[in-house]
């Protein structure tokens, strides 16, 4: 099986919300209350166990041409998030049941029938995407859609977006079409294009994500962790530093018993 992912284009994302929709209509996801939210036309929110595709509405001040800002000048900034699978799945390395596998299509998939709810990979996850349910305590995300890609259909959400701003595919096919997109924004003067964990190269910290975006600000603006790394990455100098504090500690210890008889009597 060749490796399956998602390319999301920021750029030509008009926030229908499609994505939204036909996600939780196919995987029967609850709603997530009819309540004001306070952030503009987003009445989801975020990511979390009901919520696989989130899309994000961000303004941001930008003065017109040849104006300087004020009030009213504004842009918006719009873009469809998800579970990135990423190629070094923090949520995978911290399961301890072994109810997170990665499948044949190279994505990471949640066993509802094996987790136990214990709530590691939550803290595992870098892009805090993976969420308990309140009833029950399992833990829930995005599932690239594994049932459709079985019978060879797209995923919901792909197949649903009107301006192809979500494409799935073979990633080789969609780093390419997305390393085109870039070529071509910067052509048309957008030079603030760029990709965002597309491969090692450029996301170290995850390995590369099989979910990757197309975006023309910082990351942190769209929500996004500007230099993600999966907390097992980090174990190395994590018990390195362990070390090195029960060597003080032991070295402290030794020179107050040394001290101790030298002042008795």
């Amino acid at each position: 099986m060749s490796r399956k992912g998602f390319f999301t284009d920021s750029t030509t994302c008009i926030g229908c919300k499609a994505c939204e929709v036909a996600c939780k209509q196919w995987n029967q996801l609850p709603d997530d209350g009819f309540n004001f939210t306070g952030m503009s036309y987003d009445q989801t929110g975020d990511l979390g166990c009901s919520t696989w595709r989130h899309v994000a509405f961000v303004e941001r001040p930008v003065p017109l041409p040849g104006h300087a800002t004020g009030v009213g000048d504004f842009s918006w900034l719009m873009v469809s998030d998800v579970c990135k699978h990423c190629q070094r799945a923090g949520c995978l390395e911290a399961c301890p049941t072994g109810a997170i596998v990665r499948t044949e299509f190279d994505t990471v998939y949640v066993q509802p029938d094996v987790c136990n709810g214990c709530g590691y990979c939550v803290t595992a996850c870098p892009f805090g995407v993976i969420d308990r349910r309140p009833d029950d305590g399992r833990a829930w995300k995005c599932t690239l859609c594994y049932d459709r890609l079985g019978d060879g259909m797209t995923p919901a959400c792909a197949k649903a977006c009107p301006t192809e701003s979500i494409v799935y595919g073979d990633l080789d096919v969609l780093h390419e079409r997305a390393e085109n997109r870039v070529r071509e924004l910067h052509d048309q003067g957008i030079i603030s294009a760029y990709l965002y964990g597309k491969d090692a190269a450029n996301q170290p910290g995850t390995g590369g994500l099989n979910a990757f975006f197309l975006l023309v600000d910082k990351p942190e603006v769209y929500n996004l962790p500007p230099d993600p790394v999966v907390p097992t990455m980090k174990a190395k100098e994590a018990w390195s530093a362990v070390a090195l504090g029960a060597l003080g500690m032991a070295a402290v210890a030794a020179g107050a018993v040394l001290l101790g008889r030298r002042g008795s009597p």
